[in-house]
């Protein structure tokens, strides 16, 4: 009986240290899932600005007479 006892106390064990490492996991790929968003929401950010700049950039410059004429 001392023998199947000490198994299921060791199984009860097995489980809860699973349990808690499962719960720590869990949260860290919660924290990771907000970095990735974050980082996600910067880059959309930028590429519009990028975009945005780029097409500054590509604006021809309205065809005017030099002073001189």
């Amino acid at each position: 009986m001392s023998n199947e006892t000490d198994r299921i106390t060791h199984l009860e064990e097995t489980i809860a240290h699973q349990a808690k490492t499962i719960e720590e996991l869990s949260d860290q790929l919660t924290e990771q899932w907000k970095v990735v968003e974050q980082t996600r929401a910067k880059l959309d950010r930028l590429t519009e600005r990028f975009l945005s700049l780029e097409e500054q950039a590509l604006e021809a410059p309205a065809i005017t007479r030099p002073p001189h004429y």
